[in-house]
């Protein structure tokens, strides 16, 4: 069992910075990825960025280049630096440990909301 906590939530402007926070603990040893995903209202959820345990890292399209997904493994915890911020980066962000058999561990999620 994995249990996560994401943090660094809240309203900017557009242009704006925010830097998440995705703190895990239990038996991370079995976690391969981890992955940032974000859910607006009525959307599905939709990933965003991920990190691989070896420290290989993949964006979406739409934040390339504005978004950066770091680990520090001393704090088992994975951030999400989010620059340049537009209003279509708002919604619930949540992260998601993926584990080697398959299961997907969630955590509670945290809000993030751009707009003028």
């Amino acid at each position: 069992q994995v249990h996560l906590v994401e943090s660094g939530g809240g309203w900017v402007q557009p242009g704006g910075s925010l830097r998440l926070s995705c703190a895990a603990d239990g038996d991370i040893s079995a976690i391969s990825a981890i992955s940032w995903y974000r859910q607006a209202p009525g959307e599905r959820r939709k990933l965003v960025a991920g990190i691989t345990s070896i420290g290989s890292a993949g964006y979406t399209d739409s934040v390339k280049g504005r978004f950066t997904i770091s680990r520090d493994d001393a704090k088992n915890t994975v951030y999400l630096q989010m620059n340049s911020l537009k209003v279509e980066d708002t919604g619930v962000y949540l992260c998601g440990a993926h584990a080697e058999g398959g299961t997907t561990f969630w955590g509670q999620g945290t809000q993030v909301t751009v707009s003028a």
